[in-house]
């Protein structure tokens, strides 16, 4: 393994943005013959928590579809509560 020395600046702006992008994700799982989906927050390295749900979708790529854009949305979301919560205060 490299050392802290050895990374280039960009490498480590990249180790930060994945690190950063683990905290949310989405997570397909087939019931019977349908499809569900889980937002999930990584709370601690062993602890997981799931932010949003749902089910009944008929297909994989439909449910992979939602999980993204709710994802995405979701996201957002978190941004700007965030970006308002830190202007409160100032």
């Amino acid at each position: 393994m490299k050392s802290l020395k050895a990374l280039s600046l960009e490498s480590i702006k990249d180790i930060r943005k994945m690190a950063k992008s683990n905290k949310y994700d989405y997570q397909v799982t087939q019931d019977n013959s349908t499809w569900s989906v889980k937002i999930v927050r990584r709370v601690t390295a062993k602890k997981s928590m799931v932010s949003k749900s749902q089910e009944g979708f008929t297909s994989e790529t439909e449910a992979k579809e939602w999980g993204e854009k709710q994802l995405t949305l979701f996201l957002e979301k978190l941004s700007k509560r965030n970006k308002n919560n830190a202007e409160k205060r100032k």
